[in-house]
């Protein structure tokens, strides 16, 4: 899966970078290719995107390729979305959220 300009892949090496040292509140999807329920939410992911652009930062970390960070997040069911701001953990939804309960778990966490 390609990276989109706004739903960025991250990886064990990168995702302090990216995420841990964001500014803003990151949504962390796990997921896998293989995954059916994972490749559903893509395309929910890349809407709620482009509807809160820059105030908040949407990755995606493939469990397969990325051991490392899945297991320090206690990943152990997939799509799993992690909320990640100032480096905390402030919220972890495991399965297939609808684009609402998403919108509604990123309004909590932006103030």
């Amino acid at each position: 899966m390609e990276n989109s300009e706004l739903v960025k892949h991250v990886d064990d090496n990168n995702f302090e970078a990216q995420v841990l040292k964001n500014t803003k509140p990151v949504l962390v999807d796990f997921w896998a290719p293989w995954c059916g329920p994972c490749r559903a939410l893509g395309p929910v992911l890349e809407e709620v995107a482009r509807e809160y652009g820059e105030k908040v930062g949407i990755v995606k970390v493939n469990v397969d390729e990325n051991p490392e960070t899945s297991s320090r997040y206690g990943v152990r069911s997939i799509p799993t979305i992690v909320v990640i701001r100032d480096g905390e953990v402030r919220e972890t939804h495991v399965g297939m959220l609808p684009k609402n309960q998403i919108a509604a778990v990123l309004d909590r966490n932006l103030n």
